[in-house]
C-alpha cells in the first residue's frame, strides 16, 4: 500500500430520523425489491403461452369445430398439465422468496449518531452506510470515511487489484470491501443505483445454461418443423382416401399431429426443477439459479475452502509462545491492543480478543494505544497496528499474521510453527517493524515477539460429507490460505485421501496446464492467494473438470464467481452470497450431497422419461409417413393416442421423475436420449403399422375400421408398455405396481362398454386380437434386445 488515510477524527453523526421520514416521504427511497424469483404474472404468461399449448391448442379448435368432443381430449390434458405447472411454480417461488429475505443484506446505516441494521430497501438518499471486510456495497456512493479501505470492483470492471478508496472517491453498488473500514454517503438509490441497473437486465431466476433445457429445446425445434409437411401429406393422403369426407380426414390428421408434440416434457422438466427448488428449500438451501440443482450434479471436482466450511468460524487461542525475551505482561498488552484496534475482526482476531480483552492491558501502568491501523488482507496474510504510550513518548509498530509470510525461508522459529501445523493447529506470529505501516515493505524485515497458537473447530459432518464425495467418484480438493501443512493436518482428521502431501501454492506453476496437472494429483492446498483460487479453478476447468468452489470469506468470491457453480455459507460476507449460486443458509456443509442427490435425480428422471415422450415423437412421425405412403387411412383417432399417451407415458412419466435416482449425471443428454428413442420409436411404429395392414386384409369391408384401429391400438400398447417396463428399471415394487397399473387402466377401458364406445376400441373375433398381441411379442423381443445392444454401446 502506498498511501493511507486513518480514520477521521470526528465521527460524523449521519441523518436524523426526521430527515429520513422526509426523505421517505418523498420517494427517495431504495424501494427496489428483490428479485429472487419471477413474478406471479410471468409464471401464468410462461405456463399459458408456450408454443406447444399455441399449437395444441389450434388443434383442439379444429377438433371442436369437426366433433366429437373425446377426439379433443388431449386439450383438456393441456389444461391439466399447464395448471399443475403453475401451482408447482407458485409454491417454489414461495419457498424462494422467503428464503432469500432471510439471506437477504442488512447494511449497518448511521442515524441520530448510531449505527442501526436495516433492510437495503429502507436506505434513503444521504444515508450514511458502514462499510467492513466483506460488506457489499449496496447502493451508489461518495466515500465520507475511510481507514485503508479497499474495494474490489471486479464484478463491475473485471480488474481483479482492490482500489484503494479515500474520501471523496465515488464507490459502486456490486462491489465489496476486501480490506479495512470506513463509511460512504448514499449518492443513487433505487432505480438510479449501478446494481439496480444491472437487476433490470437480468433476474435471479433463470433457466440458462441448462443441458438438458438447452437439450429439449433443440430437440422440440426439429419436431416442430416436421410438423409441417407432415400436417400436409396427412391431409392430402386422408383428403383423396376418404374422398369427400372432409371431417374424418381433419380428424384422423390431427390424430396424426398431436402425439408428435411431447408437450408433457416440457412441463415435466419445469415441475421437476421446481419441485427441486422446494425439496432444498426446506433443508434451508437457497437456490438463486435453477440450473445450479443440474450443475452440481455434473460436477466432478469440489473446491473446499477450509475455513468456515470443513471448520467452524470459531478458534481457541491455546498457547502463547513469548519468543527472544520478550515481555509476556507486554505482548498480552499488544495482543489486547491490536484486538480493540479492529471493529471487525476476522475469526482468528476474535480468538485473540476473547483470550485478551483490552482490560488485561491495564496492569497499572498506561496501556497502548492504537493510532494507526492496516487492515488485514487475504492477499497480505497480515495486520498491523502503530501503537503509542502515553507518558513516555514511545511509539511501536506491530504486525500479527502468518509466520511463514513475515518471516524469511529457513528462520528457526519455522519449524515449530511446521510441528504445530502438522497438528492442524494454527499459529500467528506477533511481530515488530521498524518500517511505518504504509510503507510496501514493512514486512521485510521484523522482530518476532510471540507465537500465537490457535485450534480450530471441526465441522461434525465434515468426515461424513467427504467421504459421500469419495464414493460419488467426486474430488475433494482442500484450497485454503493457511499453512500448507496446518491444512494437510486438518484434512487427515477428516481422512481426506492425498492429505499427507499437503502442498505450498507459492510453488506452484503459473502454465495452467502444469498447475492443472498438480491440482489433479494432489488434495490439500495452503497459503492460496484469492487469485489463485481463481486461477486454479481456472486450471481445473481446462483440463475438462466441473468445478464447484465453496467458501464465505471475501477472498473466495473470485473463485466462486469463475466456477461452475460457486456454493456460499449463509454466515459468510454478502459479497460471496452474491455471486454464488447456491447459498447453505444453514450453513452445514453436509447439505452439499443433498443437492448433488437432487440434481442428480432431476437429471437422471428427466433422461429416463424422455425416451418415452420422444419414442413416441418417432412412431408418430414413422406411422405418419408410412400412412401417406401406402395411401391408407391414418390408423388412430386424437382419442386413441391420447388415451396410450396418457397410460404408456403420462401418469407414469410424472412419477418416475420425482422418485429417487442417484446416478451420476452423464453429458450428452440429447445424444443419449435419441440413442434410445430412435430405435425404439422405429420398432413400435414399424409393428403397429403391420398389424394395422393385417388388420385391414383380415377385417376387410368398410364396416370395419374401429376393429382395424383396435387391433392397432392394442399392439402399439403393449410395445409401449414394454418400452416403460424397460425405462422403469431398476425395479422396485412400487414401479412393478406402477407399471401393472397402466396395464390393468388398459384393461378395464376395453371390457367396459361405455367405455369402448367413448374411446371408440373394440376387440372383433379373436384371431385379430390374438394376431395384435403376437406381433407386439415380437416388437417386444426386438426392443428388449436393441435395448441389451444400446446400453453396453458408450456414448
Amino acid at each position: 500500500m502506498t498511501d493511507r488515510v486513518a480514520t477521521s477524527p470526528a465521527r460524523a453523526q449521519g441523518l436524523t430520523s426526521a430527515e429520513v421520514a422526509d426523505r421517505t416521504a418523498r420517494g427517495e427511497v431504495n424501494d427496489i425489491p428483490v428479485r429472487s424469483s419471477r413474478s406471479a404474472a410471468d409464471i401464468v404468461r410462461g405456463n399459458v403461452f408456450t408454443r406447444f399449448n399455441a399449437i395444441l391448442g389450434v388443434l383442439f379448435l379444429i377438433i371442436v369445430a369437426v366433433g366429437p368432443i373425446q377426439d379433443g381430449l388431449f386439450g383438456f390434458v393441456i389444461v391439466a398439465n399447464t395448471a399443475i405447472g403453475i401451482v408447482q411454480e407458485l409454491r417454489a417461488k414461495k419457498t424462494l422468496d422467503s428464503l432469500a429475505v432471510v439471506g437477504e443484506a442488512r447494511p449497518t446505516v448511521r442515524r441520530d449518531g448510531r449505527a442501526t441494521e436495516v433492510v437495503t430497501s429502507a436506505i434513503v438518499l444521504g444515508d450514511l452506510i458502514e462499510l467492513g471486510p466483506g460488506d457489499k456495497v449496496v447502493v451508489d456512493g461518495e466515500v465520507a470515511e475511510a481507514d485503508g479501505l479497499e474495494i474490489d470492483e471486479s464484478l463491475l470492471t473485471g480488474e481483479a487489484d482492490p482500489v484503494l478508496k479515500k474520501p471523496g472517491d465515488e464507490v459502486m453498488s456490486g462491489s465489496f470491501v476486501v480490506a479495512g473500514g470506513g463509511a460512504f454517503t448514499a449518492t443513487k438509490v433505487g432505480r438510479g443505483a449501478y446494481a439496480a441497473q444491472l437487476a433490470e437486465e437480468a433476474s435471479r431466476f433463470t433457466l440458462v445454461h441448462s443441458e438438458l433445457r438447452g437439450g429439449v429445446s433443440q430437440i422440440l425445434k426439429y419436431v416442430t418443423w416436421m410438423m409441417i409437411p407432415v400436417a400436409v401429406g396427412l391431409i392430402a393422403s386422408q383428403l383423396y382416401v376418404e374422398g369427400n369426407d372432409w371431417r374424418e380426414a381433419v380428424r384422423r390428421m390431427v390424430g396424426g399431429i398431436v402425439p408428435m408434440v411431447p408437450e408433457g416434457l416440457v412441463l415435466l422438466m419445469s415441475v421437476a426443477f421446481a419441485i427441486g427448488v422446494v425439496r432444498l428449500g426446506r433443508k434451508q438451501c437457497l437456490v438463486q439459479e435453477l440450473p445450479a440443482i443440474e450443475g452440481l450434479a455434473r460436477v466432478d471436482t469440489v473446491c473446499l475452502d477450509k475455513t468456515g466450511t470443513l471448520t467452524e468460524g470459531g478458534m481457541d487461542v491455546t498457547e502463547l509462545r513469548v519468543l527472544d525475551g520478550a515481555d509476556e505482561t507486554h505482548v498480552r498488552g499488544v495482543l489486547a491492543a491490536l484486538g480493540a484496534a479492529d471493529p471487525r475482526p476476522n475469526a482468528s482476531l476474535q480468538a485473540v480478543i476473547d483470550a485478551y480483552p483490552a482490560e488485561a492491558a491495564d496492569d497499572g501502568a498506561a496501556g497502548p494505544r492504537c493510532v494507526d491501523v492496516l487492515p488485514f488482507s487475504s492477499a497480505r496474510k497480515y495486520s498491523g497496528a502503530a501503537l503509542s504510550y502515553d507518558g513516555d513518548g514511545r511509539g511501536e509498530h506491530w504486525l500479527l499474521g502468518a509466520p511463514d509470510v513475515l518471516l524469511p525461508p529457513g528462520h528457526p522459529e519455522l519449524a515449530e510453527v511446521d510441528e504445530r501445523g502438522a497438528r492442524g493447529l494454527r499459529v500467528l506470529l506477533l511481530a515488530r517493524t521498524e518500517r511505518a505501516l504504509d510503507d510496501p515493505e514493512v514486512a521485510a524485515s521484523v522482530e518476532p515477539a510471540a507465537l500465537v497458537v490457535l485450534e480450530q473447530r471441526l465441522r461434525e459432518d465434515a468426515g461424513e460429507t467427504l467421504r459421500y464425495f469419495a464414493q460419488q467418484d467426486v474430488a475433494a480438493k482442500v484450497i485454503s490460505g493457511d499453512n500448507a501443512v496446518s491444512v494437510g493436518a486438518v484434512a487427515a482428521k477428516l481422512s481426506l485421501p492425498g492429505s499427507e502431501r499437503p502442498v505450498d501454492a507459492r510453488e506452484l506453476p503459473r502454465e495452467p496446464e502444469r498447475m492443472g496437472q498438480m491440482l489433479e494429483d494432489g488434495s490439500v492446498f495452503g497459503r492460496v492467494t484469492p487469485q489463485q483460487k481463481r486461477d486454479m479453478v481456472g486450471a481445473l476447468q481446462s483440463r475438462g473438470h466441473n468445478v464447484a468452489m465453496t467458501g464465505d470469506g471475501v477472498n473466495d468470491v473470485l473463485a466462486l464467481k469463475d466456477a461452475d457453480i460457486g456454493v456460499s455459507m449463509g454466515s459468510g460476507s454478502e459479497a460471496t452470497r452474491a455471486v454464488a449460486q447456491i447459498v447453505l443458509l444453514d450453513n452445514s456443509f453436509a447439505t452439499l450431497p443433498s443437492v448433488v442427490a437432487e440434481g442428480r435425480r432431476v437429471i437422471g428422471n428427466i433422461t429416463r422419461v424422455s425416451t418415452l415422450f420422444l419414442t413416441k415423437t418417432v412412431y408418430s412421425v414413422l406411422l405418419a409417413l408410412l400412412v401417406v405412403i401406402w395411401r391408407v387411412p391414418y390408423p388412430f383417432l386424437p382419442r386413441h393416442l391420447t388415451l396410450l399417451s396418457t397410460l404408456t407415458i403420462g401418469v407414469p412419466s410424472f412419477f418416475l421423475a420425482l422418485a429417487p435416482n442417484t446416478e451420476r449425471a452423464q453429458p450428452h443428454f440429447v445424444r443419449r436420449v435419441m440413442r434410445f428413442a430412435v430405435p425404439m420409436g422405429i420398432i413400435a411404429g414399424a409393428a403397429t403399422f403391420v398389424t394395422y395392414i393385417v388388420a385391414r386384409h383380415h377385417y376387410g369391408g368398410a364396416g370395419a375400421r374401429e376393429a382395424e384401429t383396435s387391433a392397432a391400438t392394442l399392439t402399439l400398447f403393449l410395445i409401449s408398455m414394454w418400452v416403460l417396463a424397460v425405462v422403469a428399471r431398476p425395479y422396485t415394487w412400487w414401479r412393478i405396481a406402477l407399471v401393472l397399473a397402466m396395464g390393468a387402466a388398459f384393461l378395464v377401458v376395453l371390457v367396459t362398454p361405455s367405455l369402448q364406445s367413448f374411446f371408440a376400441l373394440r376387440l372383433v373375433g379373436t384371431e385379430g386380437p390374438w394376431t395384435a398381441v403376437g406381433i407386439a411379442v415380437i416388437g417386444s423381443l426386438v426392443v428388449e434386445g436393441a435395448w441389451q445392444v444400446i446400453k453396453r454401446r458408450p456414448v
